[in-house]
């Protein structure tokens, strides 16, 4: 391995573990309690060595959202490809979102504090580009899948793709931003797993959206199984090797 490389290669593990332990700070403070000096002596690195890597915090932040959004659109790439109704298929963009927010539970959990801090404005103009992309590509995504439900008349005609997503990922927003912050509501109601109840409530949203399949007409818990089986196979592997226990 030449020189170069072997610069380059260190640079990337070293912006990586940087990574790494603002993520852990993150999580741990909050993004008030993350910033370029605790960094620095958590990681014994100068603050200008850091600055190489990252312009501003909200630009270290906005690295950490791209990491997680990365290994988000992946897996909705992977949910997009299942076969079968568009209904089911947009339950396979659950599955997706479940396996992100049980196996990916740093990524699922920095990604809702970033999302609140509203940070894109504030990164360079490179990393405002690739996350603005990817989230494109998240959304676009799960439009397609509402339009081909559209075109194959398993939606009613005249319903509007963009506002149906909205109308999902507002109320996924709400659930994961209960579950992340033990919301006093969650014991209150003695709700136990609030992507179970989300997979319920959603559900529900498309059935009054007519849907079809509905409900009372197709076995879901079946396409359940299937998504696992013929998409995300390797992550249900895990998830049981963790103990987690899937919605099904």
């Amino acid at each position: 391995m030449g020189t170069s490389m072997r610069k380059q290669r260190e640079v990337k593990e070293r912006e990586q573990h940087l990574m790494q332990v603002a993520r852990r700070m993150l999580i741990e403070q909050g993004y008030a309690g993350l910033s370029m000096d605790q960094l620095a002596e958590a990681t014994e690195y100068s603050k200008g060595t850091i600055y190489q890597h990252f312009s501003t915090k909200e630009d270290l932040v906005t690295a950490l959202a791209i990491e997680s959004m990365e290994r988000r659109v992946e897996l909705f790439l992977r949910a997009e490809q299942f076969v079968g109704r568009s209904r089911e298929r947009m339950v396979a963009i659950g599955v997706a979102d479940e396996i992100f927010g049980r196996l990916e539970t740093h990524h699922y959990r920095s990604e809702f504090i970033i999302k609140l801090a509203n940070l894109r404005d504030r990164a360079s103009a490179e990393r405002r580009e690739v996350f603005d992309r990817l989230g494109s590509a998240c959304f676009g995504c799960v439009v397609r899948i509402v339009q081909s439900g559209i075109d194959s008349g398993d939606l009613p005609p005249g319903t509007n793709p963009r506002e149906l997503v909205y109308s999902v990922y507002t109320m996924a927003l709400g659930t994961h931003m209960t579950a992340l912050h033990d919301f006093p509501m969650l014991v209150e109601f003695n709700i136990q797993d609030p992507l179970k109840v989300l997979l319920q409530g959603i559900h529900t949203l498309l059935d009054g959206a007519r849907w079809r399949p509905l409900r009372n007409e197709w076995d879901y818990g079946v396409t359940y199984q299937r998504i696992f089986t013929e998409i995300f196979s390797q992550e249900y592997q895990l998830l049981q090797k963790s103990g987690s226990q899937t919605l099904n």
